[in-house]
Order: structure tokens, then sequence, then C-alpha cells
């Protein structure tokens, strides 16, 4: 999708970012990086793990209820082979939050022994929120601390500056912006995120990006498609053909009878966005480890 290769972001914003989480990382004890499930390659910062170091982290699979169970058992496998345990949550329901505070408490279970031998054991532990725009980090802290602490929108970037949130079972969070690499190397993780609304829609054309969500879509839940939308996908030429016929059928007609794909490529976006499609993934562990494997050659 040519229009990915435009997006330009602002070296000076990421650059000064990075420095404050590299800065902040002296005062926490771990990081929970938080995750979309859905795409869980696609939507890790590539520097976040050399920002982290040998730092304890978690891995949060937000938005899990969207995402394909079976994939998110996959994943949590996945990051458990690689020494790091990784919940399944949802930030705006709740759900698998209840496993967080004694997941960190595990993690940090030598930190808590030392804190104790030195007399310090009313300490709290203090862990960084980490995680690109609009993964979810504010609605996972309003939950966690019960309350609408943190600004909560439903666009990128919302979170400005280092903010502490104090939990009730002794963790302290500490909020960082969201961090986003400033160009997309890989093609199809920038083409992810679009599908998933991580970057602004106004600055992408909207029914290019439908119709390679499409194509994406078609091999791997075309049943899904079949039955939100009462099309048969296998009987359509192309992506383009199909976004088409999603329109008529949803009577998205302009002028003359011709199909309005515009809003129909609004429309497929959204209900994919919001999982009226269904629980879907885009991604498991093996292909992205074949695609990161591919990247660092």
């Amino acid at each position: 999708m040519a229009e990915m290769q435009n997006i330009q972001w602002f070296p000076g914003h990421m650059a000064k970012t990075r420095r404050l989480i590299a800065d902040s990382l002296k005062l926490v004890d771990a990081a929970a990086e938080i995750v979309d499930a859905r795409i869980p390659y696609a939507s890790r910062n590539p520097e976040l793990a050399r920002l982290l170091g040998a730092k304890p982290r978690l891995m949060l699979l937000n938005k899990c209820d969207m995402a394909d169970a079976a994939a998110n058992r996959e994943w949590v496998a996945a990051f458990a082979r690689e020494g790091v345990r990784a919940l399944p949550v949802d930030c705006k329901s709740g759900a698998g939050l209840s496993a967080f505070l004694p997941a960190v408490k595990e993690l940090l279970h030598e930190r808590l022994e030392t804190l104790r031998q030195k007399g310090m054991a009313g300490r709290p532990l203090r862990v960084m929120i980490v995680g690109i725009p609009n993964v979810g980090k504010s609605s996972f802290i309003n939950r966690m601390a019960r309350g609408n602490r943190a600004k909560v929108e439903d666009r990128p970037g919302v979170t400005r500056g280092n903010q502490w949130f104090s939990l009730p079972g002794g963790v302290d969070l500490l909020d960082t912006p969201g961090v986003l690499w400033p160009k997309f190397d890989d093609q199809s993780v920038g083409e992810k995120l679009a599908f998933t609304g991580a970057i602004r829609d106004q600055i992408l054309d909207v029914e290019t990006l439908a119709v390679r969500l499409l194509e994406v879509l078609t091999p791997l839940y075309n049943d899904l498609l079949a039955a939100r939308y009462r099309v048969a996908p296998a009987d359509a030429p192309d992506a383009y053909a199909l976004l088409c016929e999603i329109g008529r059928k949803r009577g998205m007609l302009a002028r003359g009878g011709e199909v309005d794909t515009e809003r129909a490529a609004a429309t497929l976006l959204d209900e994919f966005r919001s999982a009226k499609l269904g629980r879907i993934t885009l991604e498991r562990p093996l292909e992205a480890q074949q695609t990161e494997k591919k990247g660092s050659q």
C-alpha cells in the first residue's frame, strides 16, 4: 500500500520520548508492555526491548476479547518460551486484570524480599506502563486505579508526559507517552496498525486500506465475512469487487446506482475495529518470528 510509505512521524518528539523512558527506568522495578492482542507483533515498538534491557517485564495482550481465542493461547505460550509472562486482558471491561497485581508480585518476589530485609517492606513496587499510542495504556491505568484519573480518548497520542498512579495493592504505576517509530521498515506492520486504528485514518486512503484488509481477512476469516455481510468472498474476483458487493448489500449507493465505496470502506474498518465481524487475530507467533528474522537479515 503506497500510502503507508508516505507517513512521516516527528523524530524530535520520538527521541524525546525515548529519553524520557530511558531516564524513568531507573525509577521503576519492572515494566508492563501493552500490545494489541489482534496484532501482538506489529503493535510492539522494536526499540522498547532495547530500552528495557534486563528490566523485569510483563506483556499485556489487550483487547483479548476481540482477538481469536486460540491465537491468544498461542501468543501466551510464545512469550512464555521467551521467558516473559503474558496476560490476556481487556482494559475497557476489566477482564483478566485481576491477574496483574499477583503477576507483578510473582515477577518481583526477589525485589520484595530485598526490600523486606532492608526494612522497607511497605515501599510500593513501581511498574512503568509502556506501549505504542492507542493501545490501551490509559484505559488500563484507569481500571487499575479504580477511577478516571488518566485522560482517555480513542485516538493516538493523547497522553503527554509522565504520570504516577497508586494502586490499592501496593503497586505504583508510571504512565509514559506512547512510542511509535518514525518510519515503517515493514509495510505489513504499518498496515496492521492502520487496520486497528493506531494510525489516524485522516492521513490514509481509507478505501485502499479497506481493500487491503479484505485481502488479509479473506483467506483467514472467510466465514466471518460471509456471515456478517451475506456475501460469498470466494466468488468475488478481487478484494475491490468484494468491497463493492459489501456496499451493495448494505444499500450504500450513490447517484446513478454506483456503490459508495468510501462509505463501505469506512463501515468495514469500523466493524472490524469494534469486533462486529467476530474475534480476529491478524498474525500468529510463527509468522511474526519469520517476519522478525527476515527484517534482521
